[in-house]
């Protein structure tokens, strides 16, 4: 099984969102040693973003150095993603939606004829059959009620890896982040636990 790990936050080893994830690799590994995962860390080395510069590697046919560059590197992301059997994303929630490093990552992967196409009938995501999971850290309460209005996270999310294909994904929420220490640690350990269950059982998520 092969595992891809975007983190995404710009806090390091503090954050919640990276270190659910890397209990969740720790877990897998455990249940299956033979697992291969490729962790690709882009809040703490940020992709650049796309400019007048450099969106034609993306959007267009690469000419100038510059571009040539950019599309070596989205070629690079591609190739990760396409290996990828069950994709893992650490988003922490900013500012009511994902961090603009994480909206980076799918600038560079989105592309028309490698990881979706356009038909006579409309769009068609290529990267059908993989799994996902979506690890997410929020301050606030957003998955229900008066909140979810607010929340411009998990459906971006959802509507970029469905416009690829990717439709099987769970999502774990770490909420309350800032309702105190007992109601933040209560969340991060429930997550925890819905990742271990994943993690341990069978790998079903692999299947």
């Amino acid at each position: 099984m092969n595992i891809l790990v975007v983190s995404s936050s710009a806090n390091g080893d503090a954050s919640v969102s990276g270190g659910l994830a890397a209990r969740f690799v720790d877990a897998v590994r455990a249940a299956n040693p033979a697992a291969h995962v490729v962790l690709r860390d882009v809040g703490a080395n940020p992709l650049p973003h796309l400019t007048a510069e450099t969106v034609a590697a993306i959007k267009g046919e690469p000419a100038t150095h510059v571009e040539l560059e950019a599309r070596s590197l989205s070629d690079a992301l591609v190739a990760e993603l396409q290996a990828a059997d069950l994709i893992v994303i650490a988003s922490p929630m900013y500012n009511f939606g994902m961090s603009s490093t994480l909206k980076a990552w799918f600038d560079h992967v989105l592309r028309a004829g490698l990881t979706f196409r356009y038909t006579s009938e409309g769009p068609e995501g290529l990267l059908g059959g993989r799994k996902a999971i979506v690890i997410e850290s929020r301050a606030g309460f957003y998955s229900e009620g008066d909140g979810a209005a607010m929340d411009g996270q998990e459906p971006h999310i959802r509507i970029l890896l469905g416009f690829m294909g990717v439709t099987d994904v769970s999502y774990v929420r770490a909420e309350k982040l800032a309702f105190g220490p007992d109601a933040a640690e209560a969340s991060i350990e429930a997550a925890a636990g819905a990742l271990t269950e994943f993690a341990s059982g069978d790998l079903k998520l692999a299947a």
